[in-house]
This record gives structure tokens, sequence and C-alpha cells, in this order.
């Protein structure tokens, strides 16, 4: 069976306090991970098996990868190692790309293939009693969705940190929040985690808004070296979600 590694102490201090700011996890919750394979959602499932066994809420954790079916992506190495740590796994395959050629109108690739993975990892949780679905998205990420937002939509958004859907019976969190790329990507390397390689090609085919976003963030960076802490106090009114904050869903 292979072994869980333990995340280096600056991981599980950010995601903790992401954790309890948003209250994001609840005593008996059950929680289903989207598992794509890439160096933020492995992380994130290492850093949540360790709140599993050391934290003093309890809960249950689950794991679900999608398929999309996309040449130059295969996650079926995961089939392997996932249930090697003894955790239950859901794989669901669909063409998601085929799919795309036939019924996308007016909109990216990137947002229906978001779209049509969500719809399966809400059918699975349903179908399989989870209450709560993890994503591994992280500042650097929010930041980026946040600049596209205001450059080219004229809104002040951004992902929330914790938020019910629409249909009000889940609960979606993101407890990388607090966590940069860059320290996923070392833990990931660190660690020597089963990272699956362009864990989405069909967006490296073209550039995109969202890496000239990054491109322009790196940039400001190099001058400003407490950028990402700046945008996060600038963005923590648009992460926040009322509805989970003070409800009890």
């Amino acid at each position: 069976m292979t072994q869980f590694v333990k995340p280096p102490k600056s991981l599980l201090r950010y995601v903790g306090r992401a954790i309890a700011d948003y209250k994001m996890i609840r005593d008996g919750d059950r929680l289903l991970l989207g598992l794509s394979g890439g160096k933020d959602s492995l992380s994130l499932l290492h850093i949540l098996h360790h709140f599993q066994r050391h934290a003093p809420i309890k809960f249950d954790l689950g794991v679900i990868t999608i398929d999309p079916m996309i040449d130059g992506f295969d996650p079926s190495g995961l089939k392997d190692y996932v249930p090697s740590l003894d955790l239950p796994y859901f794989f669901q395959s669909q063409p998601i790309m085929e799919e795309a050629k036939q019924n996308l109108k007016g909109d990216s690739f990137c947002a229906y293939c978001s779209r049509m993975k969500r719809g399966i990892m809400y059918t699975t949780a349903r179908k399989e009693n989870y209450n709560v679905l993890v994503l591994a998205q992280h500042l650097d990420d929010l930041a980026e969705s946040f600049l596209m937002s205001a450059f080219f939509n004229g809104k002040l958004h951004t992902m929330k940190a914790h938020y019910l859907n629409d249909a009000g019976d889940l609960r979606i969190i993101r407890p990388l929040v607090y966590i940069r790329e860059r320290q996923t990507h070392s833990f990931a390397q660190d660690a020597n985690l089963p990272v699956v390689p362009d864990s989405c090609p069909a967006c490296f085919t073209m550039p995109t808004q969202r890496e000239q976003m990054k491109q322009l963030l790196l940039g400001q960076e190099k001058n400003h070296k407490h950028l990402y802490k700046t945008l996060l106090n600038t963005m923590r009114p648009l992460m926040d979600d009322d509805a989970v904050l003070k409800g009890d869903n």
C-alpha cells in the first residue's frame, strides 16, 4: 500500500487557517476531492488526509477523477495510485472534447469543459452521499480570475473560498486559497507525487487570458514582493458567501 506523505508545516498552517476562516469542514462532513492529477490537487489530497488523521473534527474523504478523453492527457495511472491509499475512488471518463465540437456555442472550450466536469462531480457526490465538493484552486488562480474579471468583464469578482451550489444541496470549498502555486509545485516535486503531465493540454495549444494574467502578475511580483498578500486583502470581501458562513447548510 502506498504511504501518504506529510506535507510541509507551511502548507498545513495556511490550509488550516483557510479552513478555519471560512468554516470549510464541519464535523461529520463527507468530502469528495476533485483530483485532476496535477500538482495542486495531489498536494491537497495529502493535506486533507493529514487533517483527517489529526484534526479534532471528523470527516470522510473520497476522491474523483474525470478523464475528458483528450489526446495528450492520460490520468489512468491514478487508478492504481489512489486506491492504494485506501480511499474511495471514482474514475469517470467522458469524451468532453468531442462533445464540445458538437455543442460549443459562443463559449470557450475551457469554460465548457469546466462546466461538464462540475456536473459529473455534482452527480457523483449526490449518488455517493458526499455533501462537500473540494476543489484545488490556489491564490494564484484567484488573483488571475480577479484580474480577468476586472479587465474583460468590468466586474469585481473572483472564486469563492466556500459557497453553496445553486441547488442548495452541496457545499464547495477551496482549501488552497491562501497557498501559492510555487508551494504546491515544490511539495509535489519533493514528495515525488505522480503528477499527470499537462493536466489540460487543450488549454496549452493557444495563449489564454488566464496565461496572460499569470505572466502579468509574475512580472509585477518581481518589483512588488508583497503583491499577492495585497491582492488577497483586496479579494477577501469577494471570497465570502454569507449563505454558508451564517447558515448551517
